[in-house]
Formats: structure tokens, C-alpha cells, sequence
């Protein structure tokens, strides 16, 4: 996009519908008059007394504990100057939407009217009871350092100035990570540092603080070489890094330098300065919005060279919205009076473990399929990776309670697992199952386990805990993706050379023309085969592949349960705070009326085994009996057999999909007293209806589709749909081994002595 598009396109962005990028919101009802009375006067009284009594609870009953302040003076917007107050507040705003986006912290931004330091700092420490933190932003320097000190001294509550400290833990955590890859080590570093303002001194101190030794660093300003052989007045900020070096200018001083640290101006490092460092330099050109040397020079002029940049369009970028967002969310939820060292140097050692993880398709995605793994082209995580936040928020909050600034002390990996829940909705509705699969650590067979997404899934089963993974798949090419994973904790299984096992030989033999040779035993079917046997305690095909290519195996060698005429197929559909459960939704095309109750039946044990209490909707395009069509008679017929079988389901049919989710606003239609609550199990008359549903739903509503979850069969055995992700085929793990423990232990579910062998809930 030109330059001329690019402007056009910000203004009509910024002005067009509501002006502006942010709004207040309520959080409570606010529909009736006694809603009004409790959210002011006369309600509001209350928790003003509660608060005068002890301030910490202003924490629980006002929105301070999830309140940043963005402030401002406009001293120094972006790369374009000072510009005043009133012109950083499109900044500031843009600042509260990362803060939204990737933490969910309200923000309200403050531009600050002045220049004058004290001024600045009376009026932002006087704010101090609204908020539960101060970000600084877009301060000029030298006055930045002095604002933010005198803040720090007189505020109970965390202040940090992002220009500073944000680019300073980003690009810790990639130098960490560049030595790593390199072999170097930090207090060998020879540094330069080109830029002497707020970001640039920020940086230098702490990298220094991460181990690099301060006499091993030279610093350049504007006007050249920090040394002794200056005669001008140099800022008390920069005389910690005054050296006795010689050589006036940037060129001078580049011989031998193993890290090259830019934070000043487009193209201040020349291609024949960076020809003078020493082998494998690392150059962290981080001048916006273009670097000190474009990407692509760099590497022409030293192909050996490890480089970040601030740029989105080239490796490792060093983008502040991988830190301030989670920083401040872990100290906002342990109420921490600062932000302190500790907390910084946490965040920075967790984005550099992060980087090392294996990357989910999600990230891929986000960077149009790109793949990318550790190493000098993926030194930090992408600002779209949604496990920064629990990756770096309780490692801060871990940081603040062991720091002693902490008000408040959290269960870190409770914490965690909540902020996961924020970046993986289904993970919510799937927690009891997760728990479950991690105390049992059963054997989950993998079939097709050299595909690239298995692989991924099997490291991520392992590094949760989530059971012990039985790979099945050509060996050496197993082994060879397990590559560090200790080979106690996985197997491998070779279809060309299955275990040996009794019941598996006899199962064979029942079927010796279709394996009359072993290389016909493909993946699939040696995994169905171990399930249903019980040689593993279930199994989750995962693989790349067509699902109608693979649920056969499935279908074909793991036996149903007693009593279950059709194994039946369920989506777990995740709306925002919302979770539905939809089926039939992949295998019976037409069912019968029969068919649909055992559907509604076995749905609503696995939804009441997920720790969710089924409410059954038989859906139709009817309502009660109102036509006489068959199609709506057979709804009709399901209904009546499920409700009379399972009486202690709340349940209601035929009914159309929008009363059902919504009986309160069609009370001319249904009462209360026959449908108290929306349904969350919707029971579709055939497949067409049920696959387009939650396909519509998935796309339309933004919708986190889970499964499908297969029911009815004797032994635990899911496939995932090609378009899952590592991380639904993860949940879908933990689901697919937990699911029958938690079944039977729920005592939701129970067959009664009777001659239909019916279920019914217990009383």
C-alpha cells in the first residue's frame, strides 16, 4: 500500500461511525429501574462505606484492579516529535486497544497538559486512587527518567515508562536467545549501543542487569562516541556510560563488536561498519518505523549476521505489545504497589522459554501459513501468539509476590490455567476433563504419527502431562520427530511389526483377507483395533486427513456399547461466555425417531460428564404439534421417547433454534414453567440441518467449534476434522481419555434393570 493510501486509510479509519478507537461500557444490567437504583443512588452507597472502611476493597467492588492509566505529554509521539498533549491522543487510544486485545485491561487514556516535570508528576500522582496502574507513554527524554522516578516514589501502585522498558525486555529476551543460538555468552559480548535517549539507556541498563559486562559497552549519541574526549555537557543519564575509548564517530568503534543495540535513526549502521564486527554478529536495528539497516542489506553485507528489527515485515521483531500488556496484568492481579526488576527480568526469561515451544497452527495462520521454530530467524514469539499472556503474566505475578510488592498472594499455576481459559475458550468448558486426563496418565494412540500435526500434538500431550502418547507409524521416522523427548515418555507401534497380544492375533485371523498380508494393517485400523481390545485406553486420529477417510476405521473396529444402536457424532460450540453442544453433526444422515432420543441420551451423559447439566432441545422448523408434516411428527416421536425414558433431563421439543436458545423473549409462545431456561444441547432432525448449523455458527458467531466427539462406542475413539488445530486436538485428548472415567464416576448416568436397557438419570 502507498504511502498517500496508507494516510487516507488511518484518517477514515480513526473518524468514520463513532469517532476515535475507544468506549465505556457497563459491565452490570442496567435494563430496570432497580438496576439504576443499585448502580447509583441509593445502591451505591454501600460499597462507598465499604471502601472507606478498608481501601483494598475498592479492588472488589470498583473496576480500579483492571484500570491502567495511559499518560501522556506528547513530548515525543511515535518518530514524528513533540507535538503536544491533545496530538497523543490517538496514540494513547491505540495504546488502550492493546491493552483490551491481548491482556482484556480497561484503559483510560490521560494527556497531561504540560512540560514542566513537576506539574506532570503532581497531576498524575493525585490520580492515584482511580487506578491500579500508570503506563507512561510518548515522554521525551531526558525528562522521561525523571518523571518516572518521582512517580515511582510517590505512587503505591506500579508505574512504567513503556518507551523505556517495554523494548528493553522484548530485546533481552532475543539477545538471551541469540547467544543461545550463536554459543555466546553474555558477559563476552563486546556492545554498541547507538542512541542515547529513553529506550536506548533502557536498554544498555538492562542488558547489563541480564549480564552483559557495562565495560564492555560503548554508547553513541547524536553527536557521536560517549568518551572522555568530550567537551560538551552530557546529561547526568548518560555519563554512567561515558568510556576512555577512542574514536569520535559510530565507524570508529565498530571493530571486533559481537551485538550492534540501534535505537536511533534510519540507516545510522552502514553495510561496511557491519563488515567490521566480529563473526556471527548479532544487530538489533530497532529505529522505527525503519531500522539502522534494512534487513536485506544487512544480510548481503553479512550473511552470517543474527538480526531483529521493530518491523512486522522481517524476523524477530521486537514489538512492545509483547510486554507491557502481560506485565501489567500480572501486577494488576496481585495488586502490586510497583513493577519492579524482579518482574521484568521474569517476563523477559518467560518470552525467551516461549520461543522455544513448538508454535501452533493459530500463530501459523496468523502470518498467512508461515511455519516458523526456534532458531536465528525466530528468536522471540509473534505479538499474535496468544500464549504470551500466560506465559508472561504469572511469571511477573510469581516475580511481584516473591519481590515482596505484592498485596496479594495467587496460586500461580491456578492463574495460569484461568488466563489460558481467556486465550482458549473451549478450554473452559473442558477443564474437568483436562484434570481428569492428567491424573490418570492413560496410553493415547496416535495413529499416522510421522504427520506434521500429530507430531506437534504428541509434544504438546507430553509437555502437559495429558497421558503418554503410543505412536503409530513407520519407526525411524518416528523417532527422528521425537528427537529430545525422553523415550520414556512416549511409545512407538509399527503396523508393519504390531505387538504381540492374543485377542489382536485373533482379530486378525477373523479378518485374514483383508490382512492377509501385514503391510495391508494400516495405522488407523491397528490403533481402532488396540482401543477397542484395551492395549491403549483410547484413540485420537489427528492427522492431516479427510475425516470421512479415517472415521471408518474407526467405526469398523471399535465396538459400540450395549444397548447403542448408532454411534452419533457431537460439536462442542464455544460463543464468547456461551457453550452449546449440537448433534448429530457428522454420521447419521436421516435418523429415526429411536435414533434421535439415544442421540439426545448419549449427548447429554457427555455433556453432564463435562460438568455442564444437559438441557435438551429437539429442534425443528415446528412448533408443538402445529403441523401435521412427518418430518415434524418424527421430531415429535423423538421427543416424547427421550422425555419419558429420561425424565430427569430437562428437556423440551419440537421447537424452533431461536426459542430454544432464547425462551425469554418468546413468553407468548413457551412459559416459563415448560422451559424455565435456554436449552444447551440441541438435537438436530438430520444431518444437513446439524453440520450446517454449526458450521454457520463457527464462522458467523466467531465461534470455537470442538469435536466431534464420537458417542455410543465401547472404548474411547475420536477423529478430528481437518481443519482442527494442535490445540483443539489437544483438548479432544484429554476429552477422549477422561470422558468415560468421568461418565461413570459422575453418577449422572446410570442403567436401570429393565428389559430396553433405557438410562435414565439417577434421583
Amino acid at each position: 500500500m502507498a504511502k498517500d493510501d496508507i494516510y487516507q486509510a488511518s484518517l477514515e479509519y480513526h473518524a468514520r461511525g463513532r469517532a476515535g478507537k475507544i468506549a465505556v461500557v457497563p459491565t452490570k444490567p442496567t435494563l430496570t429501574q432497580r438496576d439504576l437504583s443499585l448502580a447509583y443512588s441509593p445502591g451505591v452507597a454501600e460499597p462507598c462505606r465499604e471502601i472507606a472502611r478498608n481501601a483494598d476493597e475498592a479492588y472488589r467492588y470498583t473496576a480500579r484492579g483492571n484500570l491502567v492509566a495511559v499518560v501522556s505529554n506528547g513530548t515525543a509521539i511515535l518518530g514524528i516529535g513533540n507535538l503536544g498533549a491533545l496530538a497523543s491522543k490517538p496514540v494513547m487510544e491505540g495504546k488502550g486497544v492493546l491493552f483490551k486485545k491481548f491482556a482484556d485491561i480497561d484503559v483510560f487514556d490521560i494527556e497531561v497538559n504540560t512540560m514542566d516535570i513537576d506539574e506532570f508528576v503532581d497531576t498524575v500522582a493525585r490520580l492515584e486512587p482511580t487506578f491500579g496502574g500508570i503506563n507512561l507513554e510518548d515522554i521525551r527524554a531526558p525528562e522521561c527518567f525523571e518523571i518516572e522516578q518521582k512517580l515511582k516514589e510517590r505512587m503505591q501502585i506500579p508505574v512504567m515508562h513503556d518507551d523505556q522498558h517495554g523494548t528493553a525486555i522484548i530485546a533481552g529476551a532475543a539477545l538471551l536467545n541469540a547467544c543461545e543460538v550463536l554459543g555466546k555468552r553474555l558477559g563476552d559480548l563486546r556492545v554498541v549501543v547507538n542512541g542515547a535517549g529513553a529506550s536506548g539507556i533502557a536498554c544498555t541498563n538492562y542488558i547489563i542487569g541480564l549480564g552483559v559486562k557495562a565495560e564492555n559497552v560503548i554508547m553513541c549519541d547524536s553527536k557521536g562516541v560517549l568518551n572522555k574526549q568530550r567537551d560538551d555537557e552530557l546529561h547526568w543519564s548518560k555519563l554512567p556510560f561515558v568510556r576512555d575509548v577512542k574514536g569520535r564517530y559510530l565507524s570508529d568503534v565498530m571493530d571486533g563488536a559481537d551485538l550492534f543495540l540501534g535505537l536511533s535513526v534510519k540507516g545510522a549502521l552502514k553495510p561496511e561498519m557491519l563488515k567490521k564486527m566480529a563473526k556471527n554478529p548479532i544487530v538489533f536495528a530497532m529505529a522505527n518505523p525503519d531500522p539502522e539497516i534494512d534487513y536485506p542489506e544487512a544480510l548481503a553485507a553479512r550473511p552470517d549476521v543474527l538480526m531483529a528489527t521493530g518491523r512486522s515485515d522481517f524476523p524477530n521483531q521486537v514489538n512492545n505489545v509483547l510486554g507491557f500488556p502481560f506485565i501489567f496484568r500480572g501486577a494488576l492481579d496481585t495488586r502490586s504497589r510497583a513493577i519492579n526488576e524482579d518482574m521484568k527480568r521474569a517476563a523477559t526469561y518467560a518470552l525467551a522459554k516461549l520461543a522455544k515451544a513448538e508454535v501452533p497452527d493459530s500463530v501459523s495462520r496468523a502470518y498467512g501459513g508461515e511455519r516458523f521454530s526456534f532458531g536465528p530467524t525466530y528468536l522471540i514469539p509473534k505479538p499474535f501468539d496468544p500464549r504470551v499472556l500466560y506465559y508472561v503474566a504469572p511469571a511477573v505475578a510469581k516475580a511481584a509476590m516473591d519481590s515482596g510488592v505484592a498485596r496479594v498472594r495467587i496460586d500461580i499455576e491456578e492463574y495460569r490455567e484461568q488466563l489460558r481459559r481467556k486465550t482458549e475458550p473451549g478450554r473452559a468448558v473442558l477443564s474437568v476433563a483436562l484434570s481428569k486426563a492428567k491424573q490418570l496418565r492413560k496410553r493415547l494412540a496416535l495413529p499416522d504419527a510421522t504427520d506434521r500435526r500429530v507430531v506437534a500434538v504428541a509434544h504438546q500431550v507430553i509437555n502437559e502431562g495429558l497421558a503418554k502418547p503410543v505412536l503409530i507409524g513407520e519407526k525411524a521416522r518416528i523417532q527422528a520427530a521425537m528427537e529430545g523427548f525422553d523415550e520414556d515418555t512416549y511409545e512407538i507401534v509399527d503396523p508393519a511389526r504390531p505387538p504381540e497380544h492374543e485377542a489382536l492375533e485373533a482379530r486378525l485371523k477373523e479378518n485374514e483377507g483383508m490382512f492377509a498380508s501385514r503391510t495391508k494393517l494400516d495405522a488407523y485400523t491397528l490403533a481402532a483395533l488396540m482401543t477397542d481390545l484395551q492395549m491403549v485406553d483410547g484413540m485420537l486420529s489427528a492427522a492431516d486427513r479427510v475425516y470421512r477417510e479415517t472415521v471408518p476405521s474407526v467405526l469398523k473396529h471399535v465396538r459400540k456399547r450395549p444397548g447403542v444402536r448408532r454411534v452419533f457424532g457431537m460439536h462442542i460450540m464455544v460463543i464468547k461466555d456461551r457453550v452449546l453442544f449440537f448433534a448429530d453433526t457428522t454420521l447419521v444422515i436421516k435418523p429415526t425417531a429411536e435414533e434421535l432420543a439415544d442421540c439426545a441420551r448419549l449427548a447429554s451423559e457427555a455433556v453432564a460428564a463435562l460438568g455442564v447439566t444437559p438441557r435438551v432441545a429437539f429442534i425443528s422448523y415446528n412448533i408443538f404439534g402445529a403441523s401435521p408434516d412427518p418430518e415434524a411428527q418424527r421430531v415429535r416421536d423423538a421427543y416424547e421417547l427421550f422425555h419419558t425414558r429420561n425424565p430427569g433431563i430437562e428437556s423440551i421439543g419440537e421447537i424452533q433454534a431461536d426459542i430454544a436458545l432464547a425462551p425469554e423473549e418468546f413468553r407468548n409462545v413457551v412459559s416459563a414453567e415448560r422451559m424455565p431456561r435456554p436449552a444447551n444441547v440441541l438435537i438436530f432432525p438430520n444431518l444437513d440441518t446439524a453440520n450446517a448449523a454449526f458450521r454457520l455458527v463457527r464462522v458467523t458467531a466467531d465461534a470455537t467449534a470442538l469435536g466431534p466427539l464420537l458417542l455410543g462406542l465401547r472404548r474411547p475413539a475420536n477423529v478430528m476434522p481437518r481443519v482442527a488445530s494442535v490445540a483443539e486436538c489437544v483438548a479432544m485428548a484429554g476429552i477422549t481419555l477422561a470422558m468415560p472415567v468421568l461418565a461413570s464416576e459422575s453418577g449422572v448416568f446410570k442403567a436401570v434393570n429393565n428389559p430396553s436397557g433405557e438410562w435414565r438419570v439417577a434421583r
